[in-house]
């Protein structure tokens, strides 16, 4: 949910979040600078101040780094790999989780906080409220379509609306589809053939249905989706590790 905008701009949330098990794997070289970006989902990804591991070097005053991304992790779909990526090198600088840590790490992202404690939790504030939750062992099929999604212009669209109630688990569903109306040809062709209605994760792209539905699903690879079936994992294996 979203329950507000704070005076300074920052819009309050309340959702849940879990760790799948997917994940990057960073590779982080002092005395050196810059990132590198390899992997099946290096594509797309930015390599200078606009990437949260950037971002989160330079909050930490650690340049005299360089960071290489095997990206495993699809870009663009909302799946918080940068996030995660972020909330890595933020592990390797010697952060934890601390209320002054994660208040900290909430203004590069809402979800990097999330991202430092891991497995399953209640997110509330800004991001920097993380009240972890009992594991869930849950199978999910995730479609990443071949777009990408602006989290800034959901949230402008979510703005824009004059009804911001939703019937849907997810009030950003209605400003996603605002924002980039193609979401809804994806909404559609995977309802269709799970005969369920799939959720969005996030500001999107990605929609995520409950099960193993990759068989059902393998056509739209065809159209350019990424289709990946995950699985949670327990908060002892989420946390970034060295």
């Amino acid at each position: 949910r979203v329950t507000g905008v704070r005076g300074d701009g920052f819009h309050l949330i309340d959702a849940e979040m879990v760790s799948l098990d997917l994940h990057d794997v960073l590779t982080i070289t002092p005395g050196g600078n810059g990132i590198g970006v390899t992997g099946p989902f290096a594509g797309g990804v930015p390599t200078d101040q606009s990437n949260l591991v950037s971002r989160a070097m330079v909050m930490l005053d650690a340049n005299e780094a360089h960071v290489e991304i095997d990206k495993q992790i699809p870009h663009g779909g909302g799946l918080g790999g940068g996030s995660t990526d972020a909330a890595t090198v933020m592990r390797w600088a010697g952060m934890g989780t601390s209320d002054s840590d994660l208040a900290r790490a909430s203004h590069l992202g809402a979800d990097i906080a999330f991202c430092l404690v891991g497995g399953r939790a209640r997110v509330t504030g800004i991001g920097e409220i993380v009240e972890p939750l009992p594991y869930l062992d849950l199978t999910v099929t995730l479609v990443i379509p071949p777009l990408v999604v602006s989290t800034p212009a959901v949230y402008r669209a979510w703005d824009e609306r004059t009804n911001q109630s939703t019937d849907g688990p997810n009030d950003l569903e209605p400003a996603a589809l605002a924002a980039e109306p193609r979401l809804q040809y994806w909404r559609e062709a995977i309802g269709n053939r799970v005969s369920c209605k799939p959720t969005l994760a996030g500001s999107g792209a990605t929609w995520f249905v409950d099960g193993e539905h990759q068989d059902a699903l393998g056509d739209l690879l065809d159209e350019g989706a990424t289709v990946v079936v995950a699985r949670t994992v327990p908060i002892e294996v989420a946390a970034p590790t060295e």
